[in-house]
């Protein structure tokens, strides 16, 4: 049977039918797989993880692990990261291969290399500029980074990160979230504003002069979270008038206005620890994808814990991995028929390798 035709059943199958063959099958498979969980994913896939994470305790976990066929509940940035730090004989598979990041897509190949073409107009890139890329990226950047002596940051690191890049060279080109590495420069490292720049890959140079690129000493890309994007500093003050007490937590892809008027800014992992710290009846109101927000609720019942935004703000992509797909994969693992497998070409898998494996050594 198909995929298509499968899921079309499923779609019409009881859901708790459907969690209960996820159970059985995920015990049937035993050892032989390894499902990863990222934060943002809905309760129903989530509760099937085997562990659960953000990107960089994903990554750390993929690298360790030994199962024939790792399930990656994320996105398809996720799992190409997965495929670059496995061995050959295993498998990595994404439940939805439609499960995209449209930040990842904010930054291309091609993009990237027309903008290092343009550095190396008015400087040597090679000698003076770092490349980070996020790990919300395609495995085509990765690679690009490994192969121009860069790396790859997560939300966690990227501190660290940026401290190792700069020292290797006096510039970094930081892709593609402008946030992440404006509010880790500015906030935590206490970088002038007048020592960055934002690329604008649709305007020559950036839309720079030449002497703005050679006196910047971060350039960042202009990318952003179309989640993080509607949190705003004004619904912490909102907040604040309702509940004087509250603590605001934001999610360093949240825009600087609202990363300065945060309480706390940490990475997804950073948050749950923050959270799970703090005192009974503390109240919390955080500023990061929906699903997590409401875990964090059912997970610390002593606590007021609300959703910073107005809006609804949730990862449309990450929600796309159902329990169907889910069940479909895990059928077509015990089948051995194909399944959604992430499989990055060669030509990229050593370079992207090369960028993930320095950051791993750093964290």
């Amino acid at each position: 049977m198909d995929t298509t035709t499968l899921l079309e059943q499923l779609y019409q199958t009881p859901e708790a039918e459907i969690l209960t063959r996820i159970a059985t099958l995920k015990a049937a498979l035993g050892d032989q797989i390894l499902i990863l969980g990222h934060h943002y994913q809905r309760e129903e896939v989530i509760r099937f993880a085997d562990i659960t994470g953000d990107s960089l305790k994903l990554a750390h976990e993929a690298a360790r692990s030994t199962a024939r066929d790792i399930i990656f509940c994320g996105v398809h940035f996720m799992a190409e990261t997965a495929d670059i730090l496995t061995d050959d004989h295993q498998r990595v598979s994404l439940p939805d291969p439609a499960a995209g990041c449209s930040m990842a897509d904010m930054a291309n190949e091609e993009q990237v290399a027309r903008c290092w073409q343009e550095l190396n107009e008015i400087l040597d890139a090679e000698t003076t500029v770092t490349p980070v890329t996020y790990i919300n990226s395609t495995a085509a950047l990765k690679a690009f980074c490994g192969e121009h002596g860069g790396i790859v940051c997560t939300s966690s690191n990227a501190q660290t990160v940026m401290t190792w890049a700069w020292d290797q060279r006096e510039k970094i080109l930081f892709f593609p979230d402008q946030h992440l590495g404006e509010n880790t420069a500015v906030l935590r490292m206490g970088i002038p504003d007048d020592a960055m720049i934002v690329w604008d890959p649709f305007q020559p140079m950036g839309g720079h002069s030449p002497e703005a690129i050679q006196q910047a000493k971060l350039i960042l890309w202009k990318g952003f979270c179309s989640v993080h994007q509607w949190f705003k500093a004004e619904h912490a003050e909102t907040m604040r008038q309702e509940d004087p007490t509250i603590q605001i937590l934001a999610h360093p892809e949240c825009s600087r206005a609202m990363c300065e008027t945060a309480d706390f800014v940490g990475s997804t992992e950073a948050i749950i620890q923050h959270v799970a710290n703090a005192k009974p009846g503390a109240s919390f109101a955080v500023a990061t994808e929906l699903n997590l927000v409401n875990r964090l609720g059912i997970l610390n019942p002593d606590k007021s814990i609300r959703f910073l935004s107005p809006m609804i703000c949730m990862c449309s992509t990450m929600f796309r991995t159902d329990p169907q797909h889910l069940l479909a994969t895990l059928i077509a693992i015990q089948e051995s028929g194909e399944i959604n497998q992430i499989c990055v070409p060669n030509d990229q898998q050593l370079h992207a390798k090369l960028a993930l494996e320095r950051m791993l050594r750093l964290a």
